[in-house]
């Protein structure tokens, strides 16, 4: 998927807390949680990057998946750790 169509999926994103996948070619290389979700993943679209290594993770996002969650049950730390270290490991770099 291009950047634009990435920026448009971004935009249609609930307004919901929830993780947040970006996937390469064939695997998952960030996770990340919000209380809102549209919001934060559009924000890697819309905004210049001061940091190389975000400018140089949002060029390699093909593809976002999300996982949504209660309001009233927003993910703990524990559980957002436990889902970092499944797919990617604690210091959820690639």
């Amino acid at each position: 998927m291009e950047q634009s169509e990435l920026h448009i999926q971004s935009k249609s994103l609930p307004e919901l807390p929830g993780v947040y996948q970006f996937y390469d070619d064939e695997k998952i290389i960030y996770i990340g949680k919000a209380k809102n979700l549209k919001k934060r993943v559009t924000s890697y679209f819309t905004k210049n990057h001061d940091s190389k290594k975000t400018r140089l993770l949002v060029r390699s996002i093909k593809k976002i998946d999300k996982i949504i969650v209660d309001n009233n049950n927003y993910i703990s730390l524990r559980g957002f750790s436990t889902i970092i270290s499944r797919h990617i490991g604690r210091d959820n770099y690639t």
